[in-house]
C-alpha cells in the first residue's frame, strides 16, 4: 500500500505514540505495519509485540489482516500477540492473583452466572424507576457479592479483570518488568473507550513499556460503562507521546461520502443534500409496513453484494436496542406478507441462550440416577434467574422461584408416597423430560443436539419452549469446531456424560478466543455490538411510535431516546455516526413517515 503523510510519521517516530483518526482512517493497518517495523528492529530473543483491543471481532479481523500482509515476513509475523485486554489481564490475573489475596485456584465467572450469584440481590429491587439513594444501595451490594465471590470462591466476573491487575501492577515493580521484558510494545486499541481501572492498568505498563495508543475521539460510546471524554489528554499528560492524526484518511469506504456523512452527525450540519454511498428511506409506522420494508431493503442489499461478485460479502442490520434486535431476527425468519425467509445470523444477548444450552446439553447426558432430573431443576432455575443479564424481570425471578417451590413439594409427595399435584407446573415438564430421555441418540453432536431441541420445542411446558427458542441462538456445533470434537470424544468415550462440562468450557473459551470468523452474510446486531466491527453494507432500521387508546404515542425503540429532540447528545450522535460508518459501500437508514430520525436532515434541508 502507499502510505500517506501521516502514516509515514508514524512509521518514522519513537518511543510513546497517539494515533487518533476516524472510522476507516488506516490506524489498524500502520500501527500493525510499525509493530513489524519494532520487531524486526528492536525485539530480542523471546520478546513479543502485543496489539490489544476490545472487541474479539476486531482481533480476528486484526490476525487475519497480519496473515494477509505480504509486506511483513513470517517470522516477524509471529513476533507479533493480538488479543482482548480481557484475555491479557486474565493471564495476568490468574499467574499473580495470590498476590493481592485471591486464591491459587481462579474460575472466571461468565455474565450468565454472574447474573445467577446477583439474582437474589436484584430481586429485591424493581427493574427500572430506581432512585439515586435505591441504586447505590443496589450497587454496593452487588460489588461486596462479586468481591466475596473473587476473595472466598476464586470465581471472578469480567469487570474485576482490570481492578485487580491495577492492584497487581500497583504492588509489585517486578511484575511489571516481567511483563515489559515479554512485551517491551504494547499496542492499544480503540484507547479513548478505555475506563477509570483500565486506565489506571495503562499508567503502571507505561513505566517500562513502550506505548502505542490507537483512538477515535469522537468514537467513544461508552460513557456510560466508564469512558472518560479526557483520556486522550490522560495520555498526553503521562508519557508525552508523539501524536499522529490520521482524520483526514479515509480507507474503509473510499470513493463514497459515507464517512463525510458520518462527520456531519457529529456536528448536526449537512454540507450536502446527498452523500454518495448513503441511502435515506421511511416506511409506514406500522409493524406489518415496516417490517416489509426492512425485508425488501434487505434483499435488494443482498442483491447488489451478490451481483458484485463479492466474496464472503456482508450486510449488517443495525437497531438501536436489544429488543428491536430479537423483533427483525423474528421478522426475518417469518417475514411477512409470505415473503421468503432471510437466512442470517443474531447478535442477542447471550446470557438466555448460554444457559438454554447448558440445559441441552446436560438432556444428552445419561441419567443414571435421581440427581439428573434435581440438576435439571437447578439449571432451569437458573436459566430464570440469569436469562435477563443485569437487568431480570420480577416475572423471570419469580419464575425461578416457583420451580424451584414445585420441586420441593414433588419430593415431599414422593417421599409420602404419593403422586405429584396434577396442577403442579412440573407436570408439563416431567412429561417432556421423559419425552428427552426414550430418545435414541446417535453420537452425531449435532444431530443429538437438535433432536433434545425440537422435544422441548414440541413439547407441552411453555417454559421448556422458551428455552427451545433462545438456544437456537447458538451456533457452536458447526463442522470443525473444538465444541464438536470434544462432544464426539466424550461420546466415544462415555455416550456424553460429560456434555455439560464440555459446554460450560466451550463458553468461557469463548469469552477469549481469537480465532473468531469475521461475519459474512446477514447479521442482525445492537448499534453498540457494531464497534470495531466493517460491513460491505449496512442497512440501520429503528422503531416507531407505538399508538395506544387515550395515551400519547410510545416510541422507546429509537436511536434517540423517544426521538425527542431534547434527548440528543453526544453520546447518541457519536454512536449513530459509528454505525453509519461501519460501511464499505453504502448504508442505507430506513426510519419512520412522519417521525424522522431527529439526527438526520429535515425533509426541507
Amino acid at each position: 500500500m502507499e502510505l500517506t503523510k501521516g502514516q509515514l510519521d508514524i512509521m518514522n517516530a519513537d518511543g510513546h505514540l497517539l494515533v487518533s483518526g476516524g472510522p476507516g482512517s488506516g490506524k489498524t493497518t500502520i500501527s500493525i505495519l510499525k509493530a513489524a517495523q519494532i520487531a524486526e528492529r528492536n525485539i530480542r530473543p523471546g520478546q513479543k509485540i502485543l496489539f490489544l483491543s476490545f472487541a474479539r471481532a476486531t482481533v480476528s479481523r486484526v490476525v487475519e489482516a497480519i496473515e494477509y500482509e505480504r509486506n511483513i515476513a513470517p517470522s516477524t509475523k509471529r513476533l507479533i500477540d493480538v488479543d482482548t485486554y480481557h484475555s491479557f489481564f486474565w493471564r495476568l490475573l490468574k499467574t499473580h492473583g495470590y498476590l493481592i489475596g485471591l486464591p491459587r485456584r481462579l474460575a472466571v465467572l461468565t455474565p450468565p452466572n454472574e447474573a445467577i450469584a446477583l439474582s437474589e440481590i436484584r430481586s429485591s429491587f424493581p427493574a427500572r424507576n430506581l432512585s439515586d439513594e435505591k441504586r447505590a444501595i443496589k450497587k454496593t451490594a452487588e460489588d461486596a457479592e462479586r468481591s466475596r465471590l473473587a476473595t472466598d470462591e476464586g470465581r471472578v466476573c469480567f469487570d474485576l479483570f482490570a481492578p485487580y491487575v491495577g492492584n497487581i501492577l500497583h504492588s509489585s515493580e517486578r511484575i511489571r518488568r516481567l511483563v515489559a521484558a515479554m512485551y517491551p510494545v504494547i499496542i492499544f486499541d480503540e484507547f479513548q473507550d478505555t475506563n477509570k481501572a483500565q486506565w489506571r492498568v495503562v499508567q503502571m505498563l507505561g513505566r517500562f513499556c513502550r506505548l502505542i495508543a490507537l483512538a477515535d475521539p469522537e468514537q467513544r460510546i461508552y460513557d456510560w460503562i466508564g469512558a472518560d471524554p479526557a483520556r486522550l489528554d490522560h495520555f498526553r499528560e503521562g508519557f508525552n507521546p508523539t501524536e499522529v492524526d490520521l482524520s483526514t484518511d479515509n480507507h474503509r469506504s473510499a470513493g463514497t461520502e459515507i464517512a463525510i456523512f458520518g462527520n456531519d452527525i457529529l456536528t448536526g450540519k449537512f454540507r450536502q443534500q446527498e452523500y454518495k454511498g448513503v441511502a435515506l428511506d421511511v416506511f409506514d409506522p406500522f409493524s406489518s409496513p415496516a417490517m416489509t420494508k426492512l425485508v425488501t431493503t434487505t434483499y435488494a442489499a443482498r442483491q447488489r453484494l451478490i451481483a458484485q461478485g463479492i466474496d464472503n460479502w456482508s450486510l449488517a442490520i443495525l437497531v438501536p436496542t436489544k429488543k428491536m434486535t430479537r423483533l427483525v431476527s423474528d421478522a426475518l425468519r417469518q417475514p411477512p406478507a409470505g415473503m421468503t425467509e432471510v437466512s442470517h445470523t443474531a447478535a442477542i444477548e447471550m446470557e438466555a441462550a448460554i444457559l438454554a444450552a447448558e440445559i441441552i446439553a446436560l438432556l444428552m447426558q445419561p441419567a443414571v440416577d435421581r440427581r439428573h432430573f434435581a440438576q435439571f431443576i437447578d439449571l432451569m432455575c437458573n436459566y430464570f434467574q440469569g436469562k435477563g443479564g443485569d437487568e431480570p424481570t420480577q416475572r423471570a425471578l419469580k419464575e425461578a422461584a416457583n420451580i424451584r417451590r414445585a420441586y420441593e413439594e414433588l419430593l415431599a409427595s414422593q417421599a409420602a408416597g404419593k403422586a405429584v399435584r396434577k396442577s403442579s407446573i412440573l407436570t408439563n415438564v416431567l412429561a417432556v423430560y421423559a419425552q428427552v430421555r426414550s430418545l435414541m441418540l446417535t453420537g452425531d453432536p449435532d444431530r443429538d443436539w437438535r433432536a433434545v431441541r425440537r422435544v422441548l420445542e414440541y413439547g407441552v411446558c411453555t417454559r421448556l419452549k422458551e428455552i427451545a427458542k433462545d438456544v437456537k441462538n447458538i451456533r457452536v456445533l458447526e463442522r470443525g469446531t473444538q465444541f464438536r470434537q470434544e462432544l464426539s470424544r466424550d461420546w466415544r468415550d462415555s455416550g456424553y456424560r460429560n456434555a455439560l462440562t464440555i459446554t460450560r468450557q466451550a463458553f468461557v473459551q469463548e469469552h477469549f478466543s481469537t480465532s473468531a470468523k469475521p461475519e459474512s452474510g446477514v447479521v442482525v446486531m445492537n448499534m453498540h455490538k457494531a464497534k470495531g466491527k466493517q460491513f460491505d453494507e449496512v442497512i440501520i432500521f429503528e422503531g416507531w411510535p407505538m399508538r395506544r387508546n387515550g395515551q400519547p404515542p410510545y416510541n422507546s425503540d429509537r436511536i434517540v431516546r423517544f426521538n425527542s429532540g431534547a434527548q440528543i447528545n453526544d453520546q447518541a450522535r457519536q454512536n449513530f455516526r459509528v454505525s453509519v460508518t461501519r460501511a464499505k459501500r453504502q448504508t442505507t437508514i430506513l426510519t419512520p413517515k412522519g417521525d424522522r430520525c431527529v439526527l438526520l436532515p429535515s425533509e426541507s434541508e
